[in-house]
């Protein structure tokens, strides 16, 4: 009597188990789930301006109303200096990048507990989760860059300044790297929160404050000139300060270039990403039964 062979026999079978020690990041794994993963930075961005009245346009309109404020108590009233710039073009050109690095930190601190119910159900890496929070900020940056660059246009065409004017030199090409720089620091800090923030739930409420002080730790409102020149290299231990020089040297042409501060920047952005992802990857197995 020949014994059949039962189909279910031919269907891959998929052990799912608890990691020990430090294990790897397992980069293969979200690479094979790479459409789930652009599905959820889809997904961030359509749900980010789903029934508001003025949509997408809130993208422009937040860091133009902290460019006004900013000009009005430190640009006129504090006469803080710019860099021989006019104040307004030179602070919305470091807000740019620092609202795509906020709203990065801010949905990816998040990004667990809101998909709390999906973790419990089903198996997916769940590094796609936070990284796909804060790259869905991306569209947002280019919207708000675009107005930066028509920002620049006016100066040079309409001379709202007399005797002001943007020369754009091969500094932007650069500008790929400082924006990669911030989503690299935005990952990594992302990283870290989202994995804290299962653990103990009050980090939410600390992520506001947090941002609130890295912003005065960054110079958005003042320029790095007014830091001793021995402290520039510790003062760029905050890779936010060579994301906003970065931005300002390529695109405004200012006198004042990273430099050292930049070096020491990328490279505490790259031990903030590595660190939060093997943190991740560690408290990743216990997130299904404390979410």
């Amino acid at each position: 009597m020949s014994s059949s062979t039962s189909p279910l026999t031919d269907i891959p079978v998929t052990v799912i188990k608890p990691s020990r020690g430090w294990v790897s990041l397992q980069l293969d794994e979200v690479w094979q789930f790479r459409e789930l993963f652009y599905f959820f930075i889809w997904r961030d961005i359509k749900v980010r301006y789903k029934q508001t009245v003025l949509g997408a346009a809130w993208a422009i309109i937040v860091p133009l109303m902290n460019m006004v404020v900013f000009s009005l108590f430190f640009g006129r009233l504090a006469n803080i200096p710019s860099d021989d710039i006019p104040y307004p073009l030179w602070n919305f050109a470091a807000l740019v990048p620092w609202q795509f690095f906020t709203n990065g930190v801010n949905n990816s601190a998040n990004s667990l507990v809101t998909n709390s119910n999906m973790i419990k159900k089903i198996f997916f890496p769940r590094l796609i989760l936070p990284t796909g929070a804060a790259l869905s900020g991306i569209v947002d940056f280019f919207l708000a860059f675009l107005v930066l660059l028509l920002l620049i246009f006016s100066y040079n065409t309409f001379h709202i300044v007399e005797g002001f004017s943007v020369e754009m030199t091969f500094n932007v090409l650069w500008l790929p790297f400082f924006l990669l720089l911030a989503i690299i620091t935005s990952l990594g800090v992302g990283l870290w929160l989202s994995a804290m923030n299962v653990q103990f739930r009050d980090v939410r409420h600390v992520v506001p404050f947090l941002v609130q002080f890295w912003l005065f730790a960054t110079p958005i409102a003042y320029p790095s000139s007014l830091i001793p020149e021995p402290w520039l290299v510790v003062y760029g231990l905050n890779p936010m300060a060579g994301v906003v020089e970065g931005f300002r040297w390529a695109l405004l042409n200012t006198d004042t270039p990273p430099g050292p501060m930049l070096a020491v920047s990328t490279i505490t952005s790259l031990v903030l990403l590595l660190s939060g992802a093997y943190y991740f990857r560690r408290m990743e197995k216990t997130f299904a039964d404390v979410v």
